[in-house]
């Protein structure tokens, strides 16, 4: 009788196993349809087809995507890169392909992620990152320093440092071939304000690098340091060389970065980042992707004003009074407002001493040579030019810049420093050149800024 207690307890026991098991099976066929490992269950046909063929051919891709919250939402590699079939975009002819039931592009313009994300893209096309690549592309005298001075006018190569230079921070008016692949002229650009085929602008991947989209990684300050870098406006190394700056570096990692958009603030973070005053959504603000929503100056203008212009192309383009409040309620959030008032109040200080010691006098001298016929035709060639040009371009943007956002070494040795020092020279060619009338012949090593 035991023996008999014994076999039914365990034959029951192998019943609810049997159970358990036939529960779980219901899983069964997601497993399956997930056999490559990646989230595809909830995907098409067609884009699980580009997962899988990817996931050999570009395997760095796939597993960025599949790490992302597209992937998490089933948003799959044809959502966004699937065009209508006269798309000057439009891919034709590509290995791998021959199957593929849509037509597919290489590139994503802004619209595509404006169909989720139509705030952010409306605000973008609002923000002067909207015509990085416009205003050089049609700056003439950009133009020649690229191809004839810097290009030194060699018909095959006089492209080279803007496709590996200002192409890649600014963007490009990308062109494509005849099976709408783009040209290795314009592509790849990892520019902001890219112009693709179809004529919209913008550049999504910038901040959001490709496949991952993390927002946690457009908020650090790397982000923006790719291209708010170097001697024309060096934005990461003053950030570094603020107190914010030196805070994040000695514990940023330990900070939250990935807070729901609209939700990062205080708290998750002990100093802000570049998208934390110029973009992110803190106290009352709303999130934008307008970053020139909240400036008050223009400080990479050969002269400084206020922002007025309401057209993005503009140079002052901003309500600059709408703005300097905004930045201040950003400021509110961790100082006090005799703190704000002053800061800024030094800030503007710096900047119309600019404006008035610098720049008005070494213009108002360029004019005089110019019109006594007294400057070189090549500027880069000219000691005067080239001394007009770094007080504007290098010197006095390093020492406006690290004067607003509290860098005490750009706004002093890097700038200040280097400007007394450079205007002093220009006056003393300047008056050289109106006593004798005549260009002095200069020593080619006098002439390195």
């Amino acid at each position: 009788m035991k023996k008999e207690r014994i076999f039914m307890l365990v034959f029951a026991i192998l019943l609810a196993s049997l159970a358990l098991v036939s529960c779980g099976g219901a899983d069964a066929p997601e497993a399956a349809e997930s056999s490559s490992g990646y989230q595809t269950v909830s995907l098409t046909d067609e884009g699980r087809s580009c997962v899988e063929c990817h996931a050999t051919e570009t395997h760095g891709i796939v597993s960025d995507w599949d790490g992302s919250r597209h992937a998490d939402e089933g948003i799959s590699c044809i959502d966004c890169h699937e065009v209508d079939a006269d798309s000057p975009m439009a891919l034709s002819g590509v290995e791998g392909h021959e199957d593929l039931t849509v037509t597919v592009s290489m590139l994503v313009a802004p619209a595509t992620c404006g169909e989720c994300h139509e705030d952010a893209v409306s605000e973008f096309h609002a923000s002067g990152h909207e015509r990085a690549a416009i205003q050089y592309e049609e700056k003439d005298s950009m133009q020649a320093l690229i191809h004839v001075h810097e290009g030194r006018e060699n018909d095959e190569l006089s492209g080279a440092s803007d496709e590996t230079g200002c192409q890649q921070c600014h963007g490009v008016t990308i062109e494509v071939d005849d099976t709408g692949h783009p040209t290795a002229e314009t592509y790849p650009s990892a520019g902001i304000g890219n112009i693709y085929p179809t004529g919209e602008i913008g550049n999504c991947t910038v901040c959001h690098s490709r496949h991952s989209f993390d927002i946690a990684e457009s908020r650090k300050p790397e982000a923006c340091g790719g291209c708010h870098i170097g001697p024309d406006h060096p934005d990461i190394e003053i950030f570094e060389n603020t107190k914010h700056g030196q805070i994040f570096m000695a514990e940023g990692e330990e900070w939250t970065w990935d807070s729901p958009s609209g939700e990062w603030e205080p708290g998750d973070y002990r100093a802000p980042t570049c998208a934390t005053c110029h973009m992110s959504g803190i106290g009352d603000l709303e999130t934008t992707h307008n970053v020139t929503q909240r400036l008050y100056w223009n400080l990479w203008a050969k002269t400084s004003k206020v922002r007025t212009e309401d057209d993005p192309m503009e140079m002052f383009a901003g309500d600059g009074v709408a703005g300097r409040a905004e930045m201040e309620q950003v400021c509110g959030e961790c100082h006090t407002t005799t703190h704000t008032k002053n800061y800024f109040a030094s800030g503007d200080k710096a900047v119309e001493l600019y404006n008035v010691e610098y720049w008005t006098p070494v213009e108002a001298m360029r004019v005089e040579l110019a019109d006594a016929g007294l400057l070189k035709d090549n500027p880069w060639e000219d000691g005067f030019m080239i001394l007009h040009y770094h007080i504007w371009h290098h010197d006095g943007r390093r020492a406006r810049q690290g004067a607003m956002m509290g860098a005490p070494d750009w706004a002093h040795w890097h700038g200040f420093f280097m400007l007394q020092q450079k205007l002093n020279l220009a006056t003393a060619i300047y008056e050289t050149r109106m006593e004798t009338g005549e260009i002095e012949t200069a020593a080619p090593w006098s002439l390195a800024p």
